[in-house]
């Protein structure tokens, strides 16, 4: 062994089949995160039925294309290690619901193409890695709800991952964003836009119509009495109907039209 180099932990297939815990969804989980491991132990080849894979926290450096084996697998962790690259063959495994490669040494030139096929995929975690852009091709992953992109060295992000139907958060934190608005809207999660809906004085039965049209006098005679002052005051009977896309606006109606 060359000096300096790390020898890591070997894993036999009795230690990994120690190994196999069952996940609170009754999932067979093969866990071994923490191991010191520094190459991608053969052995667990014959374990490729699980539906859970955890080598987070350990040394590997490349994840083979044998990979492909574990055909049943849903859930993949390889955060915290030093991977440079992914196999191609990541592509195959059409289950897969999470995949967690955050904290990495991966670039964007060395992400496969073909993660554009986990087609299943609900959640991404591309965190604290070394990449420079997302492949718009990642758009075509219509199912992901949440993807991790922060501590990277992002400029932008592409429309086609932004749009994604599903997507509920994106963690974009500490990126080098050349807009500072977009580096604000997508700091934490997605922030989308909703439309107001205001109910307009013809959708108002008589009732609330008067009682707006006499708060809204109020306003107009306070306003006109002491203007620097109006900015801070609170009209608790002002109600303004309204909805984020709601059809029916007598939702919106005055609850209470009587003292």
């Amino acid at each position: 062994m060359a000096k300096g180099k790390a020898k890591g932990k070997k894993i036999t297939l009795k230690i990994a089949k120690n190994s196999i815990r069952i996940a609170p969804d009754g999932a067979r989980r093969l866990d071994l995160s923490k191991m010191g491991i520094t190459t991608f132990p053969n052995c667990i080849l014959k374990l490729a039925d699980v539906e859970e894979l955890d080598l987070s926290r350990n040394m590997l450096k490349k994840i083979p294309n044998s990979i492909q084996k574990f055909e049943k697998l849903r859930w993949l962790d390889l955060h915290s290690n030093q991977l440079e690259d992914l196999p191609k063959a990541i592509g195959t495994l059409q289950n897969l619901f999470y995949l967690n490669i955050s904290n990495n040494k991966l670039t964007t030139k060395n992400l496969p193409e073909e993660l554009n096929l986990l087609k299943n995929l609900h959640i991404l975690n591309l965190g604290l890695n070394c990449l420079d852009s997302i492949p718009t091709s990642l758009g075509a992953l219509k199912e992901l709800q949440e993807i991790g992109l922060f501590d990277n060295s992002l400029t932008t992000i592409p429309n086609s991952v932004k749009n994604l139907p599903k997507l509920k958060k994106l963690n974009a934190d500490r990126n080098p964003f050349l807009d500072s608005i977009e580096q604000e809207e997508y700091a934490d999660s997605i922030k989308r836009v909703e439309t107001l809906y205001l109910v307009q004085e013809k959708d108002l039965c008589s009732s609330c119509l008067k009682v707006c049209q006499g708060e809204k006098d109020k306003l107009n005679k306070l306003h006109s009495e002491t203007p620097s002052s109006s900015k801070n005051l609170s009209f608790p009977l002002l109600l303004t109907p309204n909805s984020t896309a709601r059809d029916n606006q007598e939702e919106w109606r005055v609850k209470d039209t009587h003292p």
